[in-house]
C-alpha cells in the first residue's frame, strides 16, 4: 500500500492554506460575525443560523482551539524538555503526535505503553523521573531523557529506533519534525487533524467539532 510522505501532505495543506486564509480571516472577523440564534438587533430578530452562519461558529471554535494549544502548556513542556536535555522540539512533538495523536489517544497499546507519549512500564520505571506517565508534562519530560540517553540530539534515528524500533516509525517522525522545524504551522496543522476509531459499530471520528447536519 503506497502512503504519501509527510512532506507531500504538507505541501498539499500548505497550498489549500494560502488560497483560504485570506477568505477565512475575513468571515472571522467581528464585523461579520453572525448574532446569537434569536438576538435582536435594532427592530430586526434574526432567524435560527443558516449552514454558513453554522460553519462560521465551527470555524471560530476551531480557531479558539488553536490559539488555545498555541498558548497552552504542552508547548512550553516541549521547550523545556529541549532545554534540559537538548531534544529538538519538534521531535518530541513529532513523536507525541505519532504515538498518541496529541494525546488524544488515551488507550494503552498491545504491548501495554501507556500516557501520551507511550511509556511502556520498565522504560518508564528507568527513564519517567518519578513521574505520572499520563501527566503531558512528565511523558514529555520522560521522552527526552531516554531519547537523550540514547543518543539524541547527535543521532536521533538510533535514538527513535530505541524507542521505537520499526525503520517506518523512526522515518514518520523525522518527517514529521522536518516539516515542524521548517514552518511551525505545521504542528498546529497536524493537531487539527482528526482522530477516527474502528469500534463494534463502525468507524468512529472522536475529535473535532459536532457534524453541521
Amino acid at each position: 500500500m503506497h502512503t504519501r510522505r509527510p512532506s507531500s501532505v504538507f505541501e498539499h495543506f500548505r497550498a489549500f492554506w494560502s488560497e483560504v486564509e485570506p477568505l477565512r480571516q475575513s468571515a472571522l472577523s467581528p464585523a461579520m460575525a453572525p448574532p446569537a440564534e434569536g438576538e435582536t438587533t435594532g427592530a430586526l430578530v434574526h432567524a435560527p443560523m443558516s449552514a454558513r452562519d453554522r460553519l462560521l461558529s465551527v470555524l471560530r471554535a476551531q480557531d479558539a482551539e488553536v490559539s488555545r494549544w498555541a498558548k497552552g502548556p504542552v508547548l512550553d513542556h516541549y521547550r523545556e524538555a529541549q532545554r534540559r536535555f537538548g531534544v529538538g522540539w519538534p521531535v518530541l512533538a513529532a513523536v507525541n503526535f505519532v504515538e498518541s495523536a496529541f494525546g488524544r489517544l488515551r488507550s494503552e497499546s498491545v504491548a501495554g505503553a501507556r500516557g501520551p507519549m507511550q511509556f511502556i512500564p520498565s522504560t518508564w520505571e528507568a527513564y519517567g523521573m518519578g513521574g505520572d506517565v499520563r501527566d503531558p508534562h512528565d511523558a514529555i519530560i520522560g521522552a527526552a531523557n531516554y531519547l537523550h540517553a540514547s543518543g539524541a540530539p547527535g543521532d536521533y534515528q538510533r535514538a527513535l529506533y530505541a524507542y521505537n524500533p520499526s525503520p517506518a516509525y523512526v522515518a514518520a517522525v523525522l518527517g514529521y519534525a522536518r516539516q515542524i522545524r521548517r514552518d511551525p504551522r505545521a504542528y498546529f496543522a497536524y493537531h487539527s487533524w482528526q482522530v477516527f476509531v474502528r469500534t463494534p459499530s463502525g468507524v468512529q471520528r472522536i475529535t473535532g467539532p459536532p457534524p453541521l447536519g
